[in-house]
């Protein structure tokens, strides 16, 4: 991608001309949180100014104009992930709400001594639902390991399906380690052992090419704040006939078929888990983003946030006491590193003063600190609107960064 037309693409954006402590922002937060282009915003603008109305609940003009873009976008959606039908497009409120109903509804069948398949560098929202659900029904979590590369031992993984297995839930991509896990071989395998899997997509969603039909996973979940749309709204897909057979993970208005105190039948898919009001604004506005994606190329984009993390990486190894961690052979643009044995908060608070913009901590993935024995890293993202400039000016800052803490 020349740089013109990434300059191009900058300019949907006003948030990237603002500064700093005095100098141009450089925003490398890209994987907790993508910035919104204009078309969004001005589309949200526009439906609180001319079209907002309840959807599914009237027959009145606006109710109908505000049905027709939610379910255009839920359409969106089924070509961006080449799902099979809107009935396996369900909106929640984000990848973990996601997961949380699967753990939930899902996950209802299971019993005392059933085991759970993880892997070490799951995020949160991948683990605590699964503890929640342990703590209620004694189910058991089995985690799967991986080597100093930050690549999964698949060796370890296929050895822990037994007759017990029910449930194998995994990353698409680390969120720290940037590693792009081996999907569709992982959920080939789940299955000869007749085991359904979950994935979260959240890292996944915006720099790859979804396929359900070829992927063949059980559920699928993503979020737009990452796929440069509103926050507060997320996609979980399912295959259509385990979703018939879980119970709702919501009561109230909108996935009901008819209510009496006596009994209570449940709408169709997908409305029977998309119990009360929507975020119906925000989710026709997703559909600009989607737009966004695809008019560009998520292949296209892949490359340019793949070129910028090899120069920066190949860059940050000539800072002595740099500690890269992540460094699987498939990657995705995420870059998390220490200098020697600076904390993470002091190196991301330098560079903060130097107008760029990373992420600090533990970035919910506590488990996978500890197994890098590490109290947290900096972080480093790329997406499409940023350029090979930035990266220099964040390479600089690092250095000055670097040399303060000696």
């Amino acid at each position: 991608m020349d740089k013109e037309e990434v300059m191009g693409i900058r300019r949907e954006f006003p948030i990237l001309e603002r500064t700093v402590a005095g100098r141009p922002m450089v925003y490398l937060d890209n994987t907790a949180t993508s910035q919104t282009p204009a078309r969004v915003v001005e589309e949200i603008k526009r439906i609180y100014t001319h079209e907002k109305a309840n959807v599914h609940r009237g027959v009145h003009t606006l109710s109908q104009e505000m049905t027709d873009l939610q379910e255009q976008t839920r359409e969106k959606v089924r070509r961006y992930i080449n799902a099979d039908s809107v009935e396996e497009v369900i909106f929640t409120r984000g990848t973990t709400e996601g997961i949380n109903l699967v753990a939930s509804s899902f996950g209802s069948r299971f019993k005392a001594g059933d085991e759970v398949i993880l892997t070490v560098m799951e995020h949160h929202a991948n683990i605590v639902p699964w503890q929640l659900l342990r703590d209620r029904t004694g189910i058991v979590i089995r985690v799967v390991d991986i080597d100093d590369r930050g690549v999964l031992d698949l060796k370890q993984y296929r050895s822990l399906f037994n007759e017990r297995t029910v449930m194998a839930s995994f990353c698409h991509v680390s969120n720290v380690l940037g590693t792009v896990n081996p999907v569709k071989e992982m959920v080939e395998f789940a299955h000869s052992k007749g085991v359904p899997v979950l994935i979260d997509g959240a890292q996944a969603s915006p720099h790859m090419i979804l396929d359900m039909k070829d992927l063949d996973c059980d559920f699928y979940v993503f979020s737009s704040h990452k796929m440069y749309g509103p926050t507060g709204i997320g996609v979980l897909y399912g295959k259509k006939r385990w979703l018939e057979e879980m119970p709702p993970y919501q009561g109230g208005g909108e996935m009901i078929g008819k209510v009496t105190f006596e009994h209570t039948t449940y709408a169709d898919l997908p409305f029977k888990f998309e119990a009360g009001t929507p975020d119906f604004v925000d989710i026709a506005a997703f559909s600009k983003a989607i737009d966004f994606i695809t008019e560009i190329g998520v292949e296209r984009i892949a490359r340019h946030e793949h070129d910028l993390m090899e120069y920066t990486q190949a860059r940050m190894r000539d800072i002595p006491g740099m500690r890269i961690f992540g460094d699987a052979p498939e990657k995705s643009a995420v870059i998390s590193f220490l200098v020697g044995d600076s904390h993470p908060y002091d190196l991301g608070l330098l560079l903060d003063k130097q107008g760029v913009e990373v992420r600090t901590g533990h970035h919910c993935a506590m488990p996978l600190m500890d197994r890098l024995g590490i109290p947290g890293t900096v972080r480093a993202s790329y997406a499409v609107y940023n350029t090979f400039e930035e990266a220099d000016a964040f390479l600089n800052a690092l250095m000055r960064a670097a040399a303060i803490l000696g």
